[in-house]
């Protein structure tokens, strides 16, 4: 077992969950419940799976979280993408449409 309080990707990253959740707050109203809720989840799974892995006993297991952690971290990188492609549509679809 190692102590997930010394490793830097798990302080790293509980630094990345707070700046997450400051910046969520700004998002729409109407994102909270699909979108900010997806896109916290995924940020704090990264830590919890470091810490997890750090637990377990063979580095084996370790790894498998590590690699979970990624896997989040990717997750997280793709849904702000994901926002912007939904602010663009909501944009074109609640603009007044001239009919000149």
């Amino acid at each position: 077992m190692r102590p997930h309080h010394r490793l830097e990707a798990w302080s790293k990253s509980l630094e990345l969950v707070t700046s997450v959740c400051r910046r969520t707050e700004r998002f729409p109203k109407e994102e909270k419940f699909g979108l900010t809720s997806q896109i916290r989840r995924a940020a704090i799974s990264i830590p919890a799976n470091v810490a997890e892995g750090a637990g377990r006993r063979s580095p084996k297991e370790f790894v498998h979280f590590l690699s979970n952690s990624q896997g989040s971290a990717s997750e997280l990188e793709t849904e702000p993408t994901d926002l912007a492609t939904r602010t663009r549509q909501h944009s074109r679809s609640s603009s007044p449409v001239s009919n000149t």
